[in-house]
């Protein structure tokens, strides 16, 4: 599949998003699944607190799996993006209630580097808190 975003279409601070990504303890029992990562201070509130956090938190990864969406959700095609990298610098802490969280992510285009390349500065934030920090995808257009 290829890109849908044409090269020649996009400008240097071109805006994506922002997209908002629920995270219910759900969603956290179905990655651990997925994931093999059956860290108790993904599920269990007692465990987490003992370990001095305030709450059951996020997986990392899954933070940065919705991150990323933004980009392959625009791009049309997973398989476009050639570089991904982020910083985790706060917890997504998921209340046990039928909200949760939510993870809202903004994309602008910082850079076209040629070769119908584009650099993506990301941000992800949980009621206004960064949770990502030097978020950046380099993704191949068309």
């Amino acid at each position: 599949m290829a890109a849908s975003v044409r090269y020649d279409d996009v400008e240097v601070g071109t805006e994506i998003g922002p997209e908002h990504y629920p995270i219910q303890r759900l969603t956290l029992v179905k990655y651990c699944g997925a994931s093999g990562d059956f860290n108790v201070i993904h599920w269990n509130e007692r465990i987490a607190k003992q370990a001095g956090l305030p709450n059951v938190i996020a997986h990392g990864m899954l933070t940065m799996a919705e991150a990323a969406r933004l980009v392959t959700d625009w791009v049309g095609d997973p398989g476009a993006v050639l570089e991904y990298g982020v910083r985790f610098a706060k917890p997504v802490v998921v209340p046990d209630d039928d909200e949760g969280v939510e993870v809202v992510v903004t994309g602008r285009v910082a850079e076209k580097t040629g070769d119908k390349q584009v650099v993506v500065d990301l941000a992800a934030t949980t009621d206004g808190i960064e949770v990502l920090a030097n978020a950046q995808a380099v993704v191949q257009l068309s």
